[in-house]
């Protein structure tokens, strides 16, 4: 099982103790087996428990290695036979509260409390850092990396080579590779915007997952980048981001990607390569945006895009058609 650096597992639970802690009807009477982990449906294994809430995803389901599953009546009959179908209304909201059994301490994102003065760590003669930096524990920077004035770095992050980071900078539960540009005012790390409606209030998704930000890429000025929910949010090699763009949970961006200002990305998903996008431009949340594509100012894509695509609009269109009804 692989360790997470920024949350920790209370697991493993026996199946029949993880639901009644999650306060899920244990229907079928499932005992004694353990549970290590709660994973997504590609990432699972058999000593995990996993979840299946979208017809969407049904090829995945039908591959996934997981003992358990939670998920509907309706949904159950894609999965294979080796996975213990555990069916509830509402599998979101139900996943949430397994997970946050499992990770109690992703609901909050309190500060960090051990961060220091970084005049008073190891880091002092090896980073070039401005006024009011601070250092959370167990951090790693690599050689050549500069941190500007106000920014705090917090516990468990990892910074490689040749890196810049600007002034007035918060960083957590991230992972940055080699040659990256965080220009100032930027927040990675924080949780995703993740709420379900249960019984007139809102119930908050736990955030498990981070931050991996990939060589030579270029974070602008006011960009935010939440961690994943339970998969990772991933900026790809080479790729740049202009200024106050927001990247949501489980979003992955692919390599050689230009994205220009005021974009946002819903949640989780996803970009081939070589993708350019105008400013302004939004992208709704489950979509499969393919490489090459090219994507015009203001745009709003609410359906996924083939490879080598160019579109504009709202709703976004083939460019051709989009040129010659606005004429």
């Amino acid at each position: 099982m692989t360790t997470n650096p920024f949350f920790k597992n209370k697991g493993p639970f026996k199946i029949e103790k993880l639901l009644k802690l999650s306060g899920i009807d244990n229907k079928e009477n499932y005992v004694k087996s353990k549970v290590l982990d709660i994973r997504d449906l590609s990432t699972a294994t058999k000593d995990n428990i996993t979840f299946f809430h979208s017809k969407k995803y049904e090829e995945l389901a039908s591959k996934t290695k997981a003992f358990f599953c939670i998920t509907t009546e309706n949904l159950k009959d894609y999965l294979p036979n080796h996975c213990n179908k555990i069916i509830v209304d509402n599998v979101l909201i139900a996943t949430a509260k397994i997970t946050q059994v499992f990770y109690p301490d992703s609901i909050t994102d309190d500060f960090d409390a051990t961060v220091k003065d970084i005049s008073k760590t190891s880091f002092k003669k090896k980073v070039k850092f401005g006024k009011n930096v601070l250092i959370g524990k167990n951090v790693k920077i690599g050689k050549n990396c500069s941190i500007g004035h106000n920014s705090i770095i917090e516990k468990n992050v990892i910074i490689g080579n040749n890196c810049s980071i600007g002034s007035n900078v918060i960083i957590r539960n991230t992972i940055i590779k080699n040659n990256i540009y965080i220009l100032d005012g930027c927040v990675i790390g924080k949780k995703g915007f993740g709420f379900f409606p249960d019984k007139e209030k809102n119930y908050r998704y736990p955030q498990i997952g981070v931050v991996i930000i990939n060589d030579n890429s270029e974070i602008g000025c006011g960009s935010t980048i939440d961690r994943g929910s339970m998969s990772n949010t991933i900026i790809g090699r080479n790729t740049y981001l202009d200024n106050q763009i927001h990247i949501a949970h489980n979003v992955k961006i692919g390599d050689n990607c230009i994205i220009a200002g005021q974009v946002g990305f819903a949640g989780s998903s996803t970009l081939g390569n070589n993708v350019m996008i105008g400013g302004q431009a939004g992208v709704s949340g489950h979509l499969k945006i393919g490489s090459n594509v090219q994507i015009g100012g203001g745009s709003g894509v609410i359906k996924d895009i083939p490879d080598n695509s160019k579109v504009m609009g709202y709703p976004s269109k083939d460019l051709k058609s989009f040129i010659k009804e606005n004429k």
